[in-house]
């Protein structure tokens, strides 16, 4: 997997391609805490990504829980195709995270 970044003032739009797994989710993570603090709103950009695992999720819902607990801001997550969408809700996370 790779993640490519944008930056636009206060709103970070990360873009993970490939494959959200065990092995690739400690890079998302990184890439997350690195602009939780300076971004006012981030943007998950899953229009590249193809698979999501419960390793994948973990990294999401601890993003999740960040921004929250920081009081301001938001995260975004986006372009999310079927697959992921199916998995996003056979999980509830449909419920939990803003997914346009």
């Amino acid at each position: 997997m790779t993640v490519e970044k944008k930056e636009n003032g206060k709103e970070i739009t990360l873009l993970p391609i490939g494959r959200l797994d065990t092995t690739t989710a400690p890079q998302l993570e990184t890439q997350i805490n690195a602009v939780l603090d300076k971004a006012q709103q981030l943007i998950l950009d899953f229009e590249g990504l193809e698979y999501l695992s419960s390793a994948g999720l973990r990294v999401l819902l601890s993003a999740h829980k960040a921004f929250m607990k920081k009081g301001s801001g938001k995260m975004i997550i986006c372009h999310v195709n079927e697959t992921i969408y199916e998995v996003f809700e056979v999980t509830g996370f449909l419920d939990i995270l803003n997914i346009e």
